[in-house]
């Protein structure tokens, strides 16, 4: 299977409760920021990824309050870099408690002492290392030679020691897909379980002209599609489609909600219109119709998969063929 079964079945309870209840819109996962501290300053983050003071960040309750106040059965710890969270081993402790599958993203960095020596490997923790090409880009777009090697190093250590090891990688303006068929030969070899890749996607704070056009998105994951059969890919077939612009979906903003030092970001992970400090003002306060229709013109190029997964998964829930398709998909990884 693609995904372990009782991760599939945590989001399939999840979802068929919401569907009980009526909802048409309901978050699904948590990208929770515990810090903005980061040790690397990488070529395509925001700024304030890699210059929060560590005095900023949350506490373990508050991540926990966010959590609760969510109730998403999924929740992806990030940053900055939250391996140099202190309180990190008590926050997956209490999540993993709370029966909530966690995936953990990292540049690797300090993985070997604040993870592997203080956190062991439990079926609801993904270790999820960031890499962005083989050692020569990914090393540029890190800003410091050595990152590649540290963390091939990290992921063949992580499989050794029994965790469930993914990557994750962002397809740039300048990344060539061959590089990126490339690492994923690589991966393969060293039996990671998942490879998330994602279109470049422009935050607001980044200046810097890396990101993607729609017609080089398009471009770009019609030759992603075609290899996807050959790799464990965690993209469904349905995003991946519609990266490669060969059909339609409209965003699901709310699917993906973000917490962070500055509270729940609206309307989504990339645009800052507002933060909110409690989570049912946010969820009743943004006008989830206006954003889902993608009508503002900084959403123009966007195919993330934090706004878009959810959609492709529904569209193809409702689909015979694309049911097949995904079942296949699941079964075959």
């Amino acid at each position: 299977m693609r995904f372990p079964l009782g991760f599939t079945l945590a989001q399939a309870s999840y979802q068929a409760a919401m569907k009980r209840q009526g909802r048409k819109r309901y978050p699904t996962v948590l990208m929770l920021e515990p810090l903005y501290t980061c040790n690397l300053a990488c070529r395509g983050c925001s700024t304030e990824r890699h210059t929060g003071k560590l005095s900023d960040r949350l506490s373990v309750e508050q991540c926990l309050k966010a959590v609760d106040d969510c109730g998403v059965p999924i929740v992806s710890v990030c940053g900055g870099e939250p391996t140099l969270y202190p309180e990190l081993p008590e926050l997956v402790s209490a999540l993993i408690e709370r029966d909530k599958y966690l995936i953990l993203c990292t540049n690797s960095l300090m993985l070997e002492t604040k993870v592997f020596e203080t956190i062991p490997p439990d079926r609801h923790l993904f270790i999820n290392v960031h890499l962005d090409g083989m050692r020569e880009t990914h090393d540029f777009v890190c800003n410091r030679p050595g990152v590649w090697d540290h963390a091939i190093a990290m992921i063949k250590q992580s499989k050794q020691r029994g965790y469930q090891t993914w990557t994750n990688s962002t397809i740039f303006k300048e990344s060539r897909i061959e590089e990126f068929e490339e690492l994923c030969d690589l991966l393969t070899s060293l039996k990671v379980d998942g490879i998330l890749v994602s279109p470049g996607y422009q935050y607001e704070s980044v200046e810097e002209d890396v990101f993607l056009n729609l017609e080089q998105t398009h471009q770009k994951f019609r030759r992603v599609l075609e290899i996807s059969h050959k790799y464990r890919l965690t993209s469904t077939p349905a995003f991946l489609e519609f990266a490669a612009g060969l059909r339609e979906l409209d965003c699901s903003p709310y699917s993906t909600v973000n917490y962070s030092p500055l509270g729940w970001k609206a309307p989504c992970y990339l645009l800052d219109e507002k933060y909110y400090q409690d989570f049912q003002t946010f969820w009743k306060e943004v006008d989830w119709a206006w954003w889902e229709s993608r009508k503002d013109p900084r959403c123009a190029n966007c195919k993330m998969h934090s706004g878009f997964e959810h959609s492709a998964v529904q569209a193809a829930m409702g689909n015979v063929k694309d049911m097949l398709k995904m079942a296949a998909w699941q079964f075959t990884g």
